[in-house]
């Protein structure tokens, strides 16, 4: 199996860059007017029109319908850029350590997979496994721009933050065939935390949890969704 557990850099970068285009196009018309997104990849993978995702890209010949058991790599997490800075500024009453943000990230990674493993193979749906195999697909993702708005770092007690959401988050997800390594899909897809009601609200350890396993959800929904179609469900 070619890909391994311990290439994080070499992922977050591949995210980065995939990523910019989603960021770009997520503005309606301002990415269309200066560049379309390219149709084909370096890697023989397609551009999917009318995707429920930001960008998605796939192997026009690959046979998802072969795969009825899942590999779920670990997720690599990153954040936003100068979010630890921000969050330092004077005025801001929250003060994030490096641990802090080790343990955020920590955190975010086994959620992605409990949520995921949850709703990929609940109500009869795909067996997640561990070893590689002829019926087996790799998926392989990551968190990118992890904006938490207001962190709960327990590090006084409960705090809580008056804030109208609780962050946003970009993921980004490639799925191989676990045997031979070949890349089948790649897609990424950005999301903000809904507004309680349309108003402020009070964030906390619990709330960001509870906003984070939504937008998973809704991710791991959309992949069920397209692995279920495949199979003809």
């Amino acid at each position: 199996m070619k890909q391994e557990r311990n290439e994080p850099n070499r992922l977050a970068i591949a995210a980065v860059m995939f990523s910019s285009a989603l960021l770009l196009s997520a503005s309606p018309g301002a990415f269309a007017q200066e560049q379309e997104l390219a149709g084909e990849t370096y890697d023989g993978l397609t551009l999917v029109p009318d995707s429920k995702v930001a960008v998605a890209y796939i192997d026009p010949d690959a046979d998802f319908s072969i795969y009825d058991k899942i590999i779920i790599l670990d997720c690599t997490v990153a954040f936003r850029k100068d979010w630890q800075r921000d969050h330092k500024q004077a005025g801001s009453r929250i003060r994030i350590s490096s641990r802090d943000m080790e343990k955020i990230k920590a955190d975010v990674a086994d959620l992605f997979r409990e949520v995921f493993t949850e709703k990929l193979s609940g109500d009869g749906g795909y067996k997640i496994v561990d070893t590689a195999g002829d019926d087996v697909l790799l998926v392989r993702p990551a968190i990118i721009d992890l904006d938490i708005t207001a962190p709960d770092t327990m590090s006084a007690g409960r705090s809580y933050t008056y804030t109208s959401s609780a962050g946003a988050a970009t993921i980004y997800i490639e799925l191989f065939d676990s045997v031979t390594g070949d890349i089948l899909a790649r897609a990424a897809d950005r999301k903000v935390a809904r507004k309680v009601g349309g108003y402020m609200s009070y964030s906390s350890r619990l709330t960001n949890r509870a906003e984070a396993r939504r937008m998973l959800g809704s991710w791991a929904e959309l992949l069920r969704d397209r692995l279920d179609e495949f199979h003809g469900k």
